[in-house]
């Protein structure tokens, strides 16, 4: 069963990009930027665990999908469960009847993915299956519209570990055509503002920013392989979006898009300002990726030192942005 009449939508982020396939289907359309700042996401998040050789660095927060649906009035559907065969049947159920539906799984066993590393917080649309394969779309670096087989989906789908989900697939109700801009934007900016500056522990927000600043400086001697770690570090960064500029900069053109269709000036200066931070985090990744080993204190130092700019960058410019739409 593959949707006949299916058009994907193509993004640069994973859950951005499933989300636009989930709403252009229902007569939805929106850029993939607009997307990102209704969904109040961006975020930073510093996680460390024992099994990590490295931190995470997360660059955005935890729940789009569910603060795209809260700022919208939708519906955010979800399904897990630990059983494949259930698994499997609330995704052919609803593509059977015609509808894409969003998964969230663990690239790592992707047919397409050309760099195998395990992470279970990415998310792709899926539109269609046979005997052998199911039809997918992922983000544009991964190809847009792909195939994965069946065994390998369910694998991806199963999948235990940090930010594993037990077989998420998830859905959006009550979409129609139309949404009223000019007063959901300042909505989501506000919550967003709100829980980027007021963050529940210091991993979070600008202050868990500031704490990445402190802590790489330990990397050095603390993990195994420098070079290989900073250097994935780096990757995951700038090319899979995960704490670098990718998602300043989708905050950025969202702030611009919201400028012209508001005409108000905060707007337009917070844009500026996330272009400068965007370009902030390009360099904090490429500092990563020079590094070789333990005598690269240097480059470790550059890094830090940007941090702690970046920090205070994103701090007061969401604080300018929460001030003016507080009470929205």
């Amino acid at each position: 069963m593959i949707i006949a009449d299916f058009e994907p939508f193509v993004g640069e982020h994973c859950e951005t990009t499933a989300i636009g396939n989930l709403l252009r289907h229902d007569g939805l359309e929106l850029s993939e930027p607009i997307l990102f700042g209704l969904g109040s996401g961006l975020g930073f998040i510093y996680w460390k665990m024992k099994t990590m050789p490295v931190p995470f660095l997360g660059g955005r927060t935890k729940d789009l999908s569910g603060n795209f649906c809260t700022n919208l009035g939708l519906t955010l559907e979800e399904q897990k469960t630990s059983s494949l065969k259930k698994a499997w049947e609330n995704v052919a159920t609803v593509i059977d009847a015609g509808k894409p539906i969003g998964l969230q799984l663990d690239c790592y066993h992707l047919d397409y993915f050309k760099k195998k590393i395990h992470f279970a917080g990415h998310h792709v649309a899926m539109y269609g299956y046979d005997e052998n394969c199911a039809y997918l779309v992922d983000t544009r670096p991964q190809g847009g519209a792909v195939t994965c087989s069946l065994r390998n989906l369910a694998q991806a789908r199963s999948e235990k570990g940090p930010m594993s989900a037990k077989n998420r697939s998830y859905r959006i109700q009550g979409v129609t055509g139309e949404i009223d801009l000019p007063a959901t934007i300042p909505l989501a900016i506000c919550r967003n503002a709100e829980e980027f500056l007021n963050p529940p522990i210091s991993n979070f927000g600008y202050k868990g920013i500031l704490k990445t600043s402190v802590e790489i400086k330990k990397w050095l001697t603390s993990c195994k392989d420098p070079r290989g770690d900073f250097s994935h570090t780096a990757a995951m960064m700038e090319r899979a979006g995960t704490g670098g500029a990718l998602f300043r900069n989708l905050y950025r053109d969202f702030l611009r898009e919201s400028f012209d269709l508001l005409q108000i000036d905060v707007l337009g200066e917070a844009a500026e300002a996330f272009t400068d931070i965007g370009s902030k985090w390009t360099y904090v990744a490429n500092r990563f990726s020079q590094v070789e080993g333990p005598d690269d204190r240097r480059l470790v130092q550059e890094a830090s030192d940007t941090l702690v700019s970046i920090s205070k960058l994103e701090k007061n410019t969401m604080t300018r942005l929460h001030e003016a739409f507080a009470g929205s």
